[in-house]
């Protein structure tokens, strides 16, 4: 049996280094900052690589499957004999393949901001932050049970409000970071909701045995109803609704683009590749639960994911600023992973969705990183985030243009790229579950490939701009690590996640259905071709059409509006008609209430603050009459 108790060094030196750059990091010099931040991460890379390698391929089976190992654990919180608050680490193959995601992304973002945060003020509170959020996602990740993951997920919420609000000084930014910050707050509202009841139900907060298939906690509450749902059922929704909120699904995906606003490695690191997908990752830890006790949720996982994809990919088709345009595409390729889990049952190829979600997230880290990191490299040279200010950089930017380019591709869906392969199994996934998902999604395919492309061509084709300075490439720095995503992006696909990552730790055998993958490809393809039509040369087919759908296109410019509909809800109708009567009842009822009891109480400690002059005289005479006022009373009684 191996040993893994060193794995809790891999959350522990995030944490130490946060502490050591935040407290002690000004007094450093800040090359030296990035370098303690970096260096640490590195190790905590060593060591999650290693722990992936010795757990897959040298830990021992148990009837084919891979086992669910506490490497580390202490009681924190105890109520009753069960029902107590753990602290430790949990390793299945989900945890410990998010070890990988988390720590290479973490760690390439830490590489590249040492060139593009080069100079900046706050340097090392940037890095102290860094640390922050990689600790928190690891600490969410390999929680042991729901309510250590509930902590580190609210710390991941300090994390990203702390990185967005990096410019302080940007009112913008203020804004963002606490647009983010409230909006996901109601979210985890409904989380925290959903985690009371299914510990009251289930009488535990451990992983392990919520989620054995075969245990009593997963049939528990089976039988107790609640308007047509289940009680199980109704908690695994609220719980959803964290990932919601976490994941930027619809309607709680308005914090998404505005987050923008933070440094790029920031929009790379938070949300592309990790704490977007904290939402993904929750769904997949409950996920016996959700196939087995609460079958109900998962429509409202899939449809929700559904909606959210095609929403989101309508958007982007019209945004003009490249992070935003890629912020929308992240909530778009988020919404494929809920729906494969929506879709998928539990056990053997009944998994293929769950196994095709993890297997895309997996994928998506690495080309989405690329993405925002090779956004920030073409920002960085062109001093400019609106694609309609540049042209024609593939010259001065060879590196940055072939990796943006490969990662075009994959998240195109382009074979042999790893997003053909992730993307073709959650297809499949659909087609055999629910045909209407699998259409809805064959269209968000091509709107991928042409928002993409409209990108590509945009920044790097088409009609050259005048440069106030010439563009160059970025530092090394800032290009290995897009060479290092480049090639994950490129080799990730040929990983056997159907012998890795499973419902149930057994290996079950799939391969590309040829059926549905060749049509995929085809309307990506397709999707390509008209990008390239449209965008590869100056041309007026972008405004005609804009001017021929005007009412559409404005609507999804404008992205549909949502963010005034939040802002009509609670000014109009919150605000007004609750929040004010709430106002004046507490000005008026309470501390009406409270200032009359002052008043009175002011009032008459006025009219007897005689009484306690400090006078013997008048204390002996109010002594003494009251001696002769009860001697009167004693002989009033008496007779």
């Amino acid at each position: 049996m191996i040993n893994f108790s060193y794995t809790i060094w891999i959350i522990l030196i995030p944490f130490l280094m946060f502490v050591l750059l935040g407290l002690a990091g000004f007094k450093l010099k800040a090359k030296l900052s990035g370098l303690l931040g970096t260096g640490g991460l590195g190790v905590v890379t060593i060591l999650s690589y290693i722990t992936a390698y010795s757990y897959f391929f040298s830990s021992e089976k148990v009837d084919g499957a891979y086992q669910k190992i506490t490497a580390f654990n202490i009681t924190w919180l105890q109520f009753t004999d069960k029902l107590h608050i753990d602290l430790g680490v949990l390793l299945d193959p989900i945890s410990v393949m998010m070890l990988v995601v988390i720590s290479t992304v973490s760690l390439m973002v830490h590489i590249y901001s040492l060139g593009y945060m080069k100079g900046e003020k706050g340097f090392e509170r940037f890095f102290s932050f860094l640390s922050l959020f990689s600790f928190s996602m690891l600490g969410l990740v390999l929680a042991t049970n729901i309510f250590q993951m509930y902590i580190f997920w609210e710390l991941v919420g300090v994390s990203s409000f702390l990185l967005i609000g990096f410019y302080y000084t940007k009112p913008s930014a203020v804004r963002a970071s606490k647009k983010a910050f409230i909006v996901t707050r109601f979210a985890d509202m409904g989380f925290l909701i959903g985690i009371l009841i299914l510990s009251v139900t289930t009488k535990t907060f451990d992983f392990i045995s919520l989620t054995d298939p075969h245990g009593s906690a997963i049939s528990q509450g089976a039988g107790i109803g609640f308007l047509g749902l289940s009680v199980m059922t109704w908690s695994m929704i609220f719980v959803y609704m964290g990932g919601v909120g976490k994941s930027a699904m619809f309607p709680f995906h308005i914090w998404l683009p505005d987050a923008m606003e933070g440094p790029t490695p920031v929009s790379a690191l938070i949300h592309a590749a990790t704490m977007v997908v904290a939402g993904v990752y929750l769904v997949a830890r409950m996920f016996p639960i959700y196939a087995i006790s609460a079958p109900a949720a998962l429509h409202v996982v899939a449809w929700v994911g559904a909606f959210s994809s095609l929403f989101a990919a309508i958007i982007a088709c019209t945004q003009t600023d490249i992070k935003r345009v890629l912020a929308y595409s992240t909530m778009s390729q988020i919404g494929y992973m809920m729906l494969a889990l929506g879709v998928s049952g539990y056990g053997g190829h009944e998994g293929l969705g769950f196994m095709a979600s993890m297997f895309h997230l997996f994928t998506h880290a690495f080309f989405k990183a690329l993405l925002f990191l090779a956004a920030g490299a073409i920002i960085h040279a062109a001093h400019s985030n609106y694609f309609t200010e540049m042209g024609g950089l593939r010259k001065y930017l060879p590196i940055t243009h072939m990796t943006f380019l490969i990662a075009c591709l994959t998240i195109a869906g382009i074979p042999p790229f790893s997003g053909f392969f992730s993307k073709d199994e959650i297809l499949a996934a659909a087609f055999e579950h629910n045909k209407a998902l699998f259409a809805i999604e064959y269209i968000v395919a091509g709107l991928t490939a042409f928002y993409m492309f409209r990108l590509y061509f945009n920044i790097f084709w088409g009609k050259e701009t005048h440069y106030e300075h010439t563009p160059h490439e970025a530092p090394a720095t800032m290009t290995i690590p897009l060479i290092v995503l480049a090639i994950g992006s490129v080799f990730a696909g040929f990983i056997p996640f159907n012998h890795l990552v499973t419902t149930d730790g057994k290996v079950f055998e799939t391969g590309i259905e040829w059926i549905v993958a060749v049509p995929s490809v085809l309307i990506g393809l397709l999707g390509i071709i008209i990008a390239w039509v449209m965008y590869k040369q100056e041309s007026a087919i972008p405004d005609k059409l804009a001017a021929t759908f005007k009412y559409s296109y404005k609507w999804a410019y404008n992205k549909f509006y949502m963010d005034e509909v939040y802002l009509f809800v609670t000014k109009k109708i919150i605000f007004r008609y609750i929040s004010a009567p709430i106002a004046w009842f507490d000005r008026h009822i309470v501390d009406g209430t409270m200032n009359s009891i002052a008043f009175v109480t002011q009032v008459v400690s006025f009219r007897i603050r005689g009484f306690q002059s400090g006078q013997l005289q008048k204390y002996g005479f109010v002594f003494v009459s009251g001696a002769i006022f009860l001697a009167l009373l004693l002989i009033y009684l008496w007779r």
